[in-house]
């Protein structure tokens, strides 16, 4: 009997999206683009030590003995394609997607047969166009070793493998950009508001009334519309309005046609709940928006342990009632679900009741809530997250007295718990976010930003964050596209009275961009001007030739502002450019003479 052999190798598989539908548009056409991408591919995989053993069509799978020359073949190939596509002879402009994995494999003449051959495939096909996907062992042994990210997207159900396979996708152009490209397959990547967006469904989850007898149950039933909230914010095919602003909405006085035409919404999700005990009677429509008709109904009749199986099959059965059969990647139940112990689950949304309540008492109440839910359960990464998120509130509005250092160790203590539990929570990315940006650790803030967008591309807080992040570094106009779609959905936010703090993070993109007549328009939006956005409005104007102390803006706000240390001020406007907060504080100083 022939002696089989294996060695371990790192497999790479990559192949053409939609290459079928373009074979029927234009077979010339297409096979020309083919080999020219192939010819990059080809050229890449060789460069790094690999050796392509099968090819069938678009489908290319090759071997490598170093992980770290597999990620980085894959990576430039994969901008190399990108560059090619930005030229505008290149018709069609091909995408691909590419998997990557490590494992023992058989060798048999020139073939190579194992299931990291098959692990690598079905990565490949979970990819979103342009990206890469890797395993968990490939981004062990490589992350160290190069200079770009790699980050967790989350889980996948890799069929005959693993219904739980964690995932993890490799930054390139070509992910971040691929929405942009005349052939993606699927809907778009980004989260501005382009013409391509406004294609996308635009949904509001109405508050849910309640039918129980105990009105204490109310915090489930606002945990759970907020739930949904958030499960639809995180898939890329659906704009969703906020929680703030469906809050507005009053269940049986506001008239829910008027209210989706005033936001632009094209679908309504509505219903009712009532608990009895361990159970509980949901019944929820899908309503279109333009004329009333009912798209899908339904009723369940459950215990409370099955709300996470209710509301994930509520979120599949509209996605495929709008969407139709389409492979919905981000629904990645088990990696968001809390926790086990639906007590600990309840405290939960208690504590989060009392975190938007905003208020000093409410503050302290939800911080024993979330101290009983991780008591019960203290892998409930949610709770550690949100405990962090209202001692920063607690600190900022002044509920919190004292020492605030202990306060200030205890918040990152539990964010950093959080994150050791689910790496793929885009609150703890967003988090982190603030936390590096207040340090002034640019590149780290923008890599969190970036991956709690990337998971939640709806959340306004998450546009907010990332979005004045992004704008800060040099990525103006992507940042600027956020913060429009903060505003857009989110205008005036959780906790406040109006849209000035969107409008001033505006401001703030359009100062970054040096677009000083934008910056003047926005910043007279703001009712209220705060020292940031009131000195970019004076700089703005300086910048147009036009004299600031004579705005009436200038008059207003005079005295409150004089007696500022401006150098100081200005540092907590955590701009990266040294020369540009000189410019600042030699202007503000000069205003004041």
């Amino acid at each position: 009997m022939t002696k089989v052999k294996r060695k371990l190798a790192t497999i790479l598989a990559t192949d053409c999206v939609g290459f079928s539908k373009h074979m029927e548009a234009d077979e010339e056409s297409t096979l020309a683009s083919l080999n020219a991408c192939r010819t990059i591919i080809d050229s890449h995989i060789n460069d790094h030590g690999g050796r392509i053993f099968y090819t069938a069509g678009d489908s290319v799978i090759a071997e490598f003995d170093s992980p770290v020359e597999c990620v980085n073949a894959a990576l430039k190939f994969q901008e190399a394609l990108f560059a090619r596509n930005r030229e505008a002879e290149v018709q069609p402009a091909l995408l691909w997607r590419v998997g990557v994995h490590v494992d023992d494999i058989i060798i048999e003449g020139d073939n190579v047969y194992g299931s990291g051959v098959n692990i690598a495939a079905r990565l490949e096909s979970h990819c979103e166009p342009g990206e890469i996907l890797v395993s968990r062992v490939v981004r062990e042994q490589v992350a160290k070793r190069v200079s770009f990210s790699i980050d967790s997207a989350g889980s996948r159900s890799l069929k005959n493998i693993a219904e739980d396979f964690e995932v993890f996708s490799v930054a390139t152009s070509s992910s971040q950009a691929a929405s942009k490209a005349p052939t993606a397959a699927r809907p778009a990547l980004e989260g501005s508001t382009s013409a391509a967006d406004q294609t996308k469904p635009k949904l509001a989850i109405l508050p849910f009334s309640n039918a129980s007898r105990d009105d204490e149950s109310g915090f489930l039933i606002d945990g759970i519309v907020e739930d949904l909230i958030t499960e639809f914010s995180m898939m890329r095919e659906f704009e969703i309005l906020s929680r703030a602003t469906v809050a507005e909405f009053k269940t049986g006085e506001d008239d829910a046609l008027s209210f989706g035409q005033e936001f632009g919404v094209n679908f309504l999700v509505g219903g009712g709940i009532r608990s009895s005990g361990s159970r509980i009677r949901l019944n929820i429509e899908l309503t279109d928006a333009s004329n009333g008709n009912v798209v899908w109904s339904n009723k369940y009749d459950r215990v409370l342990d099955d709300i996470f199986e209710i509301q994930d099959e509520i979120v599949r059965t509209i996605t495929i009632q709008l969407l139709g059969e389409i492979e919905i990647t981000s629904l990645q139940r088990s990696k968001r679900k809390p926790t086990e112990n639906f007590s600990s689950y309840e405290l939960l949304l208690r504590g989060k009741e009392q975190h938007h309540v905003f208020s000093k008492q409410a503050n302290a109440l939800a911080l024993e809530f979330f101290d009983k839910a991780i008591e019960l359960d203290a892998g409930n990464a949610q709770a550690h997250a949100w405990k962090t998120c209202t001692l920063a509130q607690g600190m900022a509005r002044g509920y919190i007295e004292g020492d605030l250092e202990p306060v200030q160790k205890a918040a990152l203590d539990h964010l950093s718990k959080a994150h050791d539990l689910n790496e793929n929570d885009f609150e703890v990315h967003r988090m982190l976010a603030n936390v590096y940006l207040s340090n002034h650790n640019y590149a780290k803030a923008e890599e969190h930003g970036r991956k709690a967008f990337q998971l939640n591309p709806n959340d306004p807080r998450v546009l907010s964050d990332a979005g004045t992040i992004l704008v800060r570094i040099g990525d103006a106009a992507e940042g600027l596209d956020m913060l429009q779609k903060a505003l857009l959905l989110d205008p005036v936010p959780m906790g406040q009275s109006n849209s000035d703090n969107r409008y001033r993070d505006i401001v703030l993109g359009m100062y970054c961009a040096e677009d000083f007549q934008a910056c003047v328009d926005h910043a007279r939006q703001v009712k209220s001007h705060d020292p940031r956005s009131w000195l970019f409005l004076m700089y703005s104007l300086k910048a147009l030739a036009e004299d600031p102390t004579s705005a009436p803006e200038f008059a207003a706000y005079r005295d409150e502002f004089a007696e500022l240390d401006w150098p100081s001020t200005i540092e907590r406007f955590h701009l990266p450019a040294d020369e540009r907060k000189q410019a600042l504080a030699d202007f503000a100083a000069g205003l004041f003479v």
